[in-house]
C-alpha cells in the first residue's frame, strides 16, 4: 500500500467530486486556513457543547444525585456508548447523500484503470474520500465535545475509547457507502444519466430509504434525547447478532471493566470493518469499472406504438405520452423528488409524535385523529404541490408542448390523471402505515380512506387551475415552477377545498371526540352514510368546476403560443 498514492488519489476524489456536482472551483482551496474553516467549526461547536453539558451537569448534581435521575458516570457512559452508532447512522446519511447526488450526473469519477495504481489503494481513497465534508465535521463535533466533558468530569479513558469508536464507526458507514456505489454502478450504470429506467429507480429509492432513516432518527432525537439515547443502548444490547453495534457493544463492556468481552467484541469489529473494506476492494476490482450501454437499438421490423396499459384505460396516445414524460421527470429531476420525501417525513414525525403523546397517558381519541392526518395530510399535500409545479416544470422546453399536437383537453387530462394517481399511490402506502400503528377500527378506515379519496382530485384540479395561473417557466439553477404569490394563493384555496369537502363529516367528528369526555350518543349509519355521500358530491362539483377552469387556462396557454 503506497499511502502516497492514497493520499493523492484522495485529493483527486474531492476534486471530481466538486467538479461532477458543479460546484464552483475558482475558489477551491486545499491548502491554508480556508481550507479546514468547516472542520475547525465543528471542532469549536463540539467544544462549546461539552462545556454547555458539563455546566448542565454542575447545575443538576450541585447538590448530589436527584431523585430518579442516574448518576453523573452512568449518564455520561450511557451517552457515550450510544455515540458511535449515532455517528454512524448520521454518517451513512451523508455519504449516501453525497453518492445519490454524484450519481445523477453526466460524467464519473473513476479514476482510470491504466493509472499506475492498485485497486486497495483506489478503494481506500474513495472510502476516505467519502468521510471528508460534513462526515468528519459529525465526528470532529461528537469527539471535541466528549473530550472537554470527560476531561472536566474525570472520564479521560471513557472519552479517549469513545474517541475511536466514533472513527471506527465513520469508517465503517463510509466502506458500506462505498459498496453500495458499488453494487449500483454494477447494476445500473448510475454514474451516467442515460443509463435506462433501472438506474433512475435505484437513485430514486436509495434516497427514499436514506430520508427515512435520516428523518426517523431526527424525529427521535427531537422527541426526547434522553429517552432516545436510552432507547437505543437498549437497542445495542439485544442487537448483539448485528455487526454494525459491535463497536458500541466494544465500548460497552470496555468501559464497564469487563475486559475479555470488550476485547472479544473489539477484534469482531475490527475483522468487520477489514471484511468491508476488503469486500469493496473485491467488488470494485470485478465491477468498479462498468459502464453499461446508453441505447437499445430495434433489431428488425417497423416499429409500432403500442396501447400499452394506458390506452386500455382510454388515453390517448398523446395522453400516454404526457403522463409517461411526467413520470420520468418526477423520478429523474432532483428538485422533483423531493416531492415524495415530503409525506415520508410527515408519517415519521406524526409516528413519533403520537407515540409519545400516546405513552404519557392522552385518550386514544388522539391516536384517532394521527391516524386521520397520516390518512389526509401527505396525500392532499402531493396533490396540491403536483397540480402547483406539472406546469411550471416543463421549464423552458415548454415549447415542446406548444409544438406538439396537444390539445387543452390532452393537456388537462393527462395532468389530472397523473397527480390523482401518485396522490393514490401515496395515499395507500401512508394508509397501510396508518393502520399497521394504530389499528384503527374498520369505519374509521373507510371514512378516512374515502374523504382522502374525495380531497385529492378536489384539490389537484384546484392546485392545477392555479399552476396554470402562476407558471414560471424561467431558467433559474433551481426550477421554482410557480411563482411564489401563486403558491400561497394556492396554499389558501386549497385548504379552503379541503375544508369544504370535509364539512358534512363535522357533526360525526364532533360526536367521536364528545364521547371520550361524556356520553353522547352516537350517530346512525344512515346518518353517517350521508354525510359521506354528501362530501363526495362537494368533491365531484369542486373537481368539475376547476376541470372547466383548467380547460380554459390550456386553451390559453396554448393560444399565447400561437400569438
Amino acid at each position: 500500500m503506497n499511502w502516497k498514492n492514497v493520499l493523492f488519489l484522495m485529493r483527486v476524489e474531492r476534486k471530481s467530486g466538486r467538479l461532477v456536482r458543479g460546484v464552483k472551483t475558482t475558489r477551491y482551496r486545499e491548502s491554508g486556513l480556508g481550507a479546514y474553516w468547516p472542520y475547525l467549526l465543528a471542532v469549536a461547536v463540539g467544544v462549546i457543547g461539552g462545556l454547555f453539558a458539563n455546566a448542565l451537569a454542575a447545575l443538576v448534581y450541585s447538590s448530589g444525585t436527584p431523585v430518579g435521575v442516574a448518576p453523573l458516570a452512568e449518564a455520561a457512559v450511557s451517552f457515550f456508548v450510544a455515540t458511535p452508532t449515532i455517528v454512524l447512522l448520521f454518517c451513512v446519511v451523508l455519504t449516501m447523500l453525497q453518492q445519490i447526488q454524484i450519481s445523477g450526473a453526466k460524467a464519473t469519477t473513476q479514476v482510470m484503470y491504466w493509472l499506475p495504481i492498485t485497486w486497495q489503494e483506489n478503494t481506500l481513497a474513495s472510502i476516505l474520500a467519502n468521510l471528508l465534508g460534513f462526515p468528519v465535521g459529525v465526528v470532529l463535533g461528537f469527539a471535541s465535545g466528549i473530550l472537554v466533558f470527560s476531561a472536566f468530569n474525570g472520564l479521560i479513558a471513557q472519552g479517549v475509547l469513545t474517541t475511536l469508536a466514533v472513527l471506527a464507526a465513520a469508517f465503517m458507514a463510509s466502506s458500506l457507502t462505498e459498496i453500495i456505489r458499488i453494487l449500483q454502478v454494477r447494476f445500473t450504470g448510475a454514474v451516467y444519466k442515460s443509463s435506462g429506467r433501472a438506474a433512475v429507480w435505484v437513485r430514486f429509492i436509495g434516497l427514499i430509504v436514506v430520508i427515512v432513516v435520516f428523518y426517523t432518527v431526527y424525529a427521535l432525537i427531537t422527541s426526547g434525547f434522553t429517552s432516545f439515547v436510552s432507547v437505543l443502548t437498549q437497542i445495542q444490547t439485544n442487537g448483539v447478532f448485528v455487526p454494525f453495534v459491535w463497536v458500541a457493544l466494544a465500548l460497552f463492556y470496555l468501559v464497564q471493566g469487563a475486559f475479555l468481552e470488550g476485547i472479544l467484541f473489539v477484534v469482531l469489529s475490527a475483522l468487520f470493518i477489514a471484511g468491508l473494506y476488503y469486500l469493496a476492494v473485491l467488488l470494485n476490482m470485478r465491477f468498479g469499472l462498468y459502464e453499461p450501454p446508453a441505447i437499445k437499438v430495434q433489431k428488425s421490423g417497423i416499429y409500432a406504438p403500442k396501447a400499452g396499459f394506458l390506452g386500455r384505460l382510454g388515453f390517448s396516445t398523446v395522453e400516454a405520452a404526457l403522463i409517461h414524460k411526467d413520470l420520468r421527470a418526477f423520478t429523474r429531476r432532483r428538485e422533483l423528488m423531493q416531492i415524495f420525501i415530503f409525506p415520508i417525513a410527515i408519517i415519521v414525525i406524526f409516528l413519533v409524535q403520537s407515540l409519545g403523546v400516546t405513552n404519557s397517558g392522552a385518550p386514544s381519541a388522539v391516536g384517532t385523529v394521527y391516524f386521520v392526518l397520516i390518512f389526509l395530510f401527505p396525500s392532499g399535500a402531493v396533490s396540491m404541490t403536483l397540480g402547483n409545479s406539472l406546469i411550471g416544470e416543463e421549464g423552458q422546453a415548454v415549447w415542446r408542448i406548444y409544438a406538439s399536437p396537444i390539445s387543452a383537453q390532452n393537456l388537462v387530462k393527462s395532468k389530472l390523471f397523473f397527480l390523482v394517481l401518485i396522490s393514490t399511490i401515496i395515499l395507500i402506502i401512508t394508509g397501510a402505515v396508518g393502520i399497521a400503528f394504530y389499528h384503527p377500527s374498520l369505519l374509521t378506515a373507510i371514512l378516512a380512506s374515502l374523504e382522502s379519496f374525495f380531497i385529492i382530485p378536489a384539490i389537484g384540479s384546484v392546485a392545477l387551475a392555479i399552476g396554470f395561473k402562476g407558471a414560471d417557466f424561467s431558467a433559474v439553477r433551481r426550477a421554482r415552477m410557480i411563482r411564489p404569490t401563486w403558491a400561497i394563493i394556492s396554499l389558501i384555496a386549497c385548504g379552503l377545498a379541503g375544508l369544504a369537502v370535509l364539512a358534512p363529516l363535522v357533526p360525526f367528528l364532533l360526536s367521536v371526540f364528545a364521547s371520550t369526555f361524556m356520553e353522547v350518543a352516537p350517530m346512525s349509519m344512515l346518518d353517517v352514510a350521508v354525510s359521506v355521500a354528501s362530501s363526495g358530491i362537494v368533491a365531484a362539483i369542486i373537481t368539475f368546476v376547476f376541470y372547466r377552469v383548467n380547460l380554459n387556462s390550456a386553451r390559453e396557454l396554448l393560444r399565447k403560443a400561437e400569438m
